[in-house]
């Protein structure tokens, strides 16, 4: 497994946030992308991207904790992130959207199914915001580390020992 160590700053992203950079030393990666979803926004022309680490659909579950943590949601999440990313610099009309996670809890019934759940919520989301999903490695069975560096706009994953470019 080769992960780039060029760059000259990571940053690490944790569970129900994001991060934005366009910086073009800094990696951004997120680990643990079990049922999560790790999405990415990239303007290649201004190289301004950034991370979110989601962890469920809706808000509707609970507003107390959707208003305390915003990006744990994909309804919540989704719309800060975008206009954060613009803010930084980044235009709409060229962003990549990449997407990893969404994976399945290794059991018979997966009753809940919040991988899959996930994942239709972003869908829909992208979908209503005219945004295309450039790349995705999402369901399956095994966790998932992304990561972005900037200066190249290279995604890739890291999983079960094996790494490849989304």
């Amino acid at each position: 497994m080769t992960v780039s160590t060029d760059c000259a700053e990571q940053i690490v992203v944790g569970a129900a946030d994001m991060k934005i950079s366009g910086d073009p030393a800094v990696r951004i990666v997120t680990r643990a992308l079990g049922s999560c979803l790790g999405v990415i926004l990239y303007d290649p022309v201004v190289r301004v991207g950034g991370l979110l680490h989601l962890m469920l659909p809706s808000a509707q579950v609970n507003a107390g904790k959707a208003a305390a943590r915003p990006y744990m949601f994909v309804d919540t999440a989704m719309p800060r992130f975008l206009v954060a990313v613009m803010d930084a610099g980044a235009q709409r009309d060229r962003l990549q959207v990449r997407v990893a996670g969404g994976a399945s809890i290794r059991t018979e019934s997966d009753f809940f199914a919040i991988g899959r759940r996930n994942l239709t919520a972003l869908r829909k989301w992208l979908w209503k915001e005219e945004l295309v999903m450039t790349a995705s490695d999402t369901g399956g069975y095994l966790s998932r580390t992304l990561y972005l560096e900037l200066r190249t706009g290279r995604a890739w994953i890291v999983s079960a020992g094996k790494q490849w470019d989304l």
